[in-house]
């Protein structure tokens, strides 16, 4: 058996894949890698959340996000068959949200993260599938070709993070409403930022 300590990267270096050679500093490998993150993060949030239907959309949306990381680390030139993404994977996600924004009590205001654990947890995810987003976004930027699905698909799951935290503290009780905290009224606002 090969062991996953190959030593090639030990220089700085990692493989794009089709096997291309790049600096671990690549913007492209920032983009992948915080997608990577973004993965990890949710896989904490699912490990403590008890709501079992948000453990299985979290599971669910984990392995799609292995296609996502695809999408950015596969190189135009080395691309073969059918794209990882699709636009029926965004408007799943795009369901999920118009779903969860339906509910009766459902904050529509900022929310402060802290005031329930695995609500928490997923405020974690979001900032860091925003953080994913921008990176897309530099990428972009720099004249790079990337899957015109992945911002949306990233842009939609932040949203739907957020919802999923909202959901898990409307369950219990709990409100992390800034203005509430502030006693503040008005109109509100946007919610996942």
């Amino acid at each position: 058996m090969s062991s996953i300590a190959t030593k090639k990267g030990d220089g700085g270096q990692t493989s794009l894949t089709g096997g291309v050679r790049v600096s671990k500093s690549s913007i492209r490998v920032d983009a992948y890698g915080t997608v990577d993150e973004a993965n990890s993060a949710m896989g904490f949030a699912r490990s403590i959340c008890e709501d079992a239907d948000l453990r299985e959309r979290t599971k669910l949306i984990q392995r799609e996000l292995f296609k996502v990381g695809s999408a950015i680390a596969t190189p135009p030139e080395k691309r073969k068959g059918e794209p990882p993404l699709n636009a029926a994977m965004i408007e799943a996600l795009t369901d999920q949200v118009h779903q969860l924004e339906a509910i009766d009590g459902m904050l529509s205001d900022w929310s402060i993260p802290g005031e329930h654990a695995a609500a928490a947890a997923y405020d974690v995810a979001r900032t860091v599938c925003r953080r994913a987003e921008r990176c897309v976004v530099r990428l972009i930027d720099a004249g790079e070709i990337v899957d015109p699905d992945v911002l949306p698909y990233l842009n939609r799951l932040s949203d739907l993070l957020w919802l999923f935290g909202r959901k898990l503290e409307l369950d219990a009780g709990v409100s992390g409403s800034l203005r509430e905290a502030n006693s503040k009224t008005g109109a509100r606002w946007s919610r996942a930022w």
